[in-house]
């Protein structure tokens, strides 16, 4: 359990090692006497005991295999001089994943990757609960990862009742995400700040297949459209001419009229009309 270590002041301490250096030195001067020698031990006692605590920084103390606690309060200090001090930085990291490949709901293989924020919370767990707590956290957030992956699929193409993809879910994948790590990273005493997915696309060996499929399904979305507004056109000119009595056509004319119309509406290419240059009988 982490706690909170309270250390003395480590002006006091170097002003009473200069002092006992300063005496020493000036006694063995005046009085040539070896046995003031004696007093560089204290002054060699004292020294490893201080310790600067920068801003954002703490200290983790453990004597003889016992923690002792921890230094969060930066400035100057002096503790025992047997502590071993192991620093520990408290500011926000960033880690950016690089890609990796996973497959993800349906089996599809994608390339994915994440950039993720935290810091040390708990300088305890950090310290004792694990081996290098940096490299804890670029495991387990490639475990995460790739258990995500597999939870959802790259889009809906394939599967229309899927309502939340890898592509499109946004805050809500990056927010599973979330849950993920800091469950994975609780043990390692670390405070996931922020996690979400920074890349996403497909592997390679199927990237062209997809992006001919993802092509194919555009085109027929549009071509829907298109037919959709040229029925209602020829609708709406059939029952215009009838209202108006413009021209009396029988069936064969209104279906020869429909096919004329829906090849000029939905051709890819500008209509080029044929005239006839004949008589009226010919």
């Amino acid at each position: 359990m982490e706690r909170e270590f309270n250390p003395k002041s480590g002006y006091l301490y170097l002003v009473l090692l200069i002092a006992l250096l300063g005496g020493t030195i000036t006694m063995l001067i005046l009085t040539e006497s070896p046995w003031f020698v004696l007093c560089f031990i204290p002054v060699v006692l004292i020294m490893p005991g201080f310790v600067v605590v920068n801003p954002n920084e703490s200290a983790v103390l453990v004597l003889f295999g016992k923690y002792m606690g921890t230094i969060k309060r930066n400035g100057f200090f002096w503790t025992n001089p047997f502590y071993v001090k192991k620093r520990i930085s408290l500011r926000a990291r960033n880690f950016n994943s690089e890609p990796i490949k996973v497959n993800d709901k349906v089996g599809n293989p994608i390339m994915i990757g994440l950039v993720l924020v935290w810091r040390v919370q708990n300088t305890f767990k950090a310290s004792f609960e694990v081996d290098e707590y940096e490299h804890f956290v670029m495991v387990q957030s490639d475990a995460a990862l790739r258990k995500l992956a597999g939870m959802f699929p790259y889009d809906n193409f394939e599967h229309e009742a899927e309502e939340i993809t890898l592509r499109a879910g946004g805050e809500v994948v990056n927010h599973k995400l979330e849950i993920e790590l800091i469950d994975r990273l609780l043990i390692a005493g670390i405070e996931v700040i922020e996690a979400r997915i920074n890349y996403i696309a497909y592997a390679s060996e199927i990237a062209g297949a997809m992006l001919r499929r993802q092509q194919a399904t555009a085109v027929v979305a549009a071509r829907s459209k298109i037919v959709e507004g040229a029925v209602g056109m020829v609708q709406m000119a059939l029952e215009q001419l009838s209202q108006k009595q413009i021209v009396d056509l029988d069936e064969e004319k209104k279906a020869a009229m429909v096919s004329n119309l829906m090849v000029v509406l939905c051709s890819d290419e500008s209509a080029r009309p044929v005239v006839d240059t004949g008589t009226l009988h010919q």
